[in-house]
């Protein structure tokens, strides 16, 4: 099993545990709130979507990924999605990891 794998594992994981945000509004209010640890954005999303939250995490400097597409996004998550915030420290800290 890759770290792309392991990761999207993993996300799927955060998710179960209630510490994935998903869905544009929300992402957004969470990095605003300062809750947002790391955002995944979809590199094929759209570019208004991918301007917005870009310039909103780097105003609050927020760490934003784009290693997955969107289909390998809504898999690790079962629902269609572009972007996802991950609200935990701990989750965010082992992905971190595995993407370097």
């Amino acid at each position: 099993m890759n770290n792309r794998e392991k990761l999207s594992n993993l996300i799927g994981l955060a998710q179960r545990a209630g510490k994935v945000i998903s869905g544009e509004e929300l992402v957004i209010k969470t990095i605003q709130s300062r809750k947002a640890q790391l955002i995944f954005l979809a590199h094929d999303a759209g570019p208004n979507l991918t301007k917005k939250i870009t310039d909103k995490s780097k105003y609050y400097k927020v760490e934003v990924s784009t290693v997955f597409d969107t289909l390998e996004l809504s898999a690790a998550l079962g629902k269609p999605r572009k972007v996802i915030a991950i609200a935990d420290t701990g989750f965010s800290k082992k992905m971190r990891t595995l993407m370097e």
